[in-house]
């Protein structure tokens, strides 16, 4: 059964009464050249275990499978569930688990699926919980290698974004605080079904296996990332002593100046170790 083809996922919607839901961002794969990009940006091999969000039909699990040691799929919607047993019936190093990616225990389903193996993300994501769902599996530490996925090409542009661009901003800085992003693959919206109205990218985040920068806190790094991000027209100095951060004007220019950062320059012009220092420099004024 070649799932990639409109003539199978319409029999497949026919025998099962299925219909795409706009509300979960359904658009099932029908280019087998996407489907081994994807599956080929994530250097998927036999030793390799992989989780993977949304498999829809499978298309993407059955190609995974054949290349992997063992592909575990997180599926929400309860009407694909016979879908997946049907096209997944002759794989028999899968396993779909029926749930919310960003409820589940993912640690739990590594351990107990995977023998503690550290797995290879990948993901056709929906629209609507692209962010939330990359971001629960970088901020929650859960121990994977890669994450690769297929995002609105907007979204894809702003994680590998450097400093001095319109289009960078806090996910460019936190995604690649968590790992090192890059692009794989533009998509047309003429290799889904249905069509959706954007373009898509498969983009890959290798995780890192040490910060970048060294911190004092953290948290608070986050923040300062946030707050100079948060009204991107005002000068850094207005953004960090009105933002998050609860610092005053003063606090702010005095930590600016330390850093040899012009207080007059905007969030968008920062690299990481100038928000390292940052964070650091505001660390030091809460802490003394």
């Amino acid at each position: 059964m070649r799932l990639t083809s409109p003539q199978t996922i319409k029999y497949i919607m026919e025998k099962y009464g299925f219909r795409f839901s706009k509300s979960l961002g359904q658009n099932f794969l029908i280019d087998d050249h996407i489907v081994d990009s994807i599956i080929d940006g994530a250097e998927v091999g036999p030793d390799d275990v992989v989780l993977e969000v949304g498999p829809g039909i499978g298309v993407m699990t059955q190609a995974m499978a054949r290349r992997a040691k063992k592909v575990v799929a997180v599926e929400i919607d309860s009407a694909l569930l016979p879908v997946l047993e049907e096209t997944l019936e002759e794989e028999d190093n899968t396993e779909v688990i029926h749930g919310d990616v960003l409820k589940v225990d993912l640690q739990a389903i590594i351990d107990e699926k995977l023998d503690g193996q550290a797995p290879k993300v990948v993901a056709n994501l929906p629209y609507y919980v692209t962010t939330p769902i990359i971001m629960k599996f970088l901020e929650e530490q859960i121990p994977v290698t890669d994450i690769v996925v297929m995002v609105q090409k907007e979204v894809a542009d702003r994680m590998v974004a450097g400093p001095g661009t319109k289009i960078y901003g806090a996910l460019s800085v936190v995604v690649q605080y968590y790992a090192e992003p890059s692009k794989i693959v533009k998509v047309p919206p003429s290799v889904f079904m249905p069509q959706p109205n954007v373009e898509s990218s498969v983009v890959r985040l290798k995780k890192r296996t040490a910060p970048p920068v060294d911190l004092k806190a953290p948290d608070l790094f986050f923040k300062t990332v946030r707050s100079a991000f948060m009204k991107r027209r005002k000068t850094l100095l207005n953004a960090l002593s009105s933002g998050e951060l609860a610092v005053s004007k003063d606090q702010a220019r005095e930590v600016l100046e330390s850093c040899g950062i012009d207080p007059k320059r905007r969030g968008e012009t920062l690299d990481m170790n100038e928000f390292a220092a940052l964070a650091n420099g505001f660390y030091d004024i809460k802490n003394n």
